[in-house]
């Protein structure tokens, strides 16, 4: 994307990348997006918040590489647990979880839970940030229940258990890529931090 703005994703979870690559792009985001080197391993989440977790990736990546670099995190959050996954959603099933192993563990965790207390949202918080310390933070959220068994076989993560409440009875994973990302948490964080970028970039172009 020539004359571009270059961002490291602090990500290297490739179905996230393509994700975030493709709302993006369909956001009119002016970015080239570069892979993070294979020399900078995986950032400690230490954080308490998923935007601490956020912040710390994006701030990683940046002192890292000298180049600005966009991150995020996410977090599921079922009423039923509290809360719970949370910040520790991607590993909820232990510190080396699969996808399936953290659905798994979620559905056994909600076993005989009745369907009007399966509730649940997920959210997520994007940031960008320069290595001179500027910043633009954006967040998505969306409401939804946990399903009582795994349907469809798109998206990643816990995909197969969410149903949003804005769609139509649909996991995510029975939907395309498109109709989850006009609905989604990650969606909806990264069309706003598009918007950020975007007045960003008409502030460095003022005389």
């Amino acid at each position: 994307m020539t004359g571009a703005p270059a961002f490291v994703l602090a990500t290297a979870n490739p179905d996230k990348a393509t994700e975030i690559a493709a709302v993006l792009r369909d956001a009119g985001a002016r970015v080239e997006l570069r892979a993070r080197p294979a020399s900078v391993g995986e950032v400690e989440e230490t954080g308490i918040t998923l935007e601490d977790n956020a912040r710390l990736k994006a701030a990683a990546l940046c002192t890292a590489t000298g180049l600005p670099a966009i991150a995020d995190d996410t977090g599921l959050e079922v009423d039923a647990l509290g809360g719970a996954p949370g910040v520790c959603s991607a590993r909820f099933a232990g510190p080396d979880a699969t996808y399936a192993d953290n659905v798994a563990h979620l559905l056994e965790r909600l076993a005989g839970v009745e369907a009007d207390r399966r509730t649940a949202r997920f959210a997520t918080v994007a940031v960008a940030q320069w290595p001179d310390g500027r910043e633009v933070t954006a967040f998505g959220e969306v409401a939804g229940t946990i399903a009582e068994a795994p349907r469809g076989t798109n998206g990643f993560g816990y995909d197969p258990v969410f149903v949003p409440d804005e769609g139509d009875g649909r996991t995510f994973a029975e939907m395309t890529s498109a109709e989850k990302h006009a609905l989604s948490h990650r969606g909806r964080a990264f069309r706003t931090l598009a918007d950020g970028l975007r007045v960003v970039a008409e502030l460095e172009d003022l005389p």
